[in-house]
């Protein structure tokens, strides 16, 4: 079982990795952890279910979203291993991938912040209906991740930015 720790200025996120329900996406996230990626990388992105958050989107989600540190080269793209593959699903805490299109997931991810449906394979946020590809769960810290989705925002950008001060892992299999 791998576990990781996100550290903030808010504290700490704790979060278990589904390495057996989706081993491709937890590979490329702790390739992204292993060369220190996310420290000094930022939360940038909070997504609040308000007609003022998302007022072109039809389907409203709550997540928020964080990036590797400005002006590392990010790693290929990786395959997407869709909810109804894996197993997994997309419910209040989970750790997934963003993505514009299938298959073009690389060192962003989000957290959600209560269930998100819409979000898994099949869902209608994505209007190609492959969902997004989940592969973790934070086990502690999710007042912080609702502290941080609080911070001032100007159309889902955070302003300022919240700088993750590092990712490591606590615990591995």
């Amino acid at each position: 079982m791998t576990k990781i720790c996100i550290t903030t200025p808010f504290g700490a996120i704790h979060a278990q990795l589904a390495l057996y329900e989706a081993p491709l996406t937890v590979a490329n996230f702790l390739a992204y952890i292993r060369v220190h990626a996310y420290n000094d990388g930022h939360v940038w992105r909070t997504v609040v279910t308000t007609p003022d958050n998302q007022p072109n989107s039809s389907v409203k989600i709550d997540v928020i979203q964080a990036t590797v540190v400005a002006g590392f080269i990010k790693f290929p793209a990786i395959p997407i291993e869709r909810t109804k593959d894996t197993g997994l699903s997309h419910r209040d805490g989970t750790i997934s991938m963003a993505r514009f299109a299938p298959d073009s997931a690389q060192a962003d991810f989000f957290i959600c912040i209560g269930d998100q449906p819409v979000l898994d394979y099949g869902g209608t946020r994505n209007p190609d209906g492959q969902g997004f590809a989940a592969f973790g769960q934070v086990i502690k810290g999710m007042d912080v991740v609702r502290e941080i989705q609080r911070q001032p925002q100007q159309e889902q950008s955070l302003t300022p930015a919240i700088v993750i001060t590092s990712i490591t892992v606590i615990a591995d299999a």
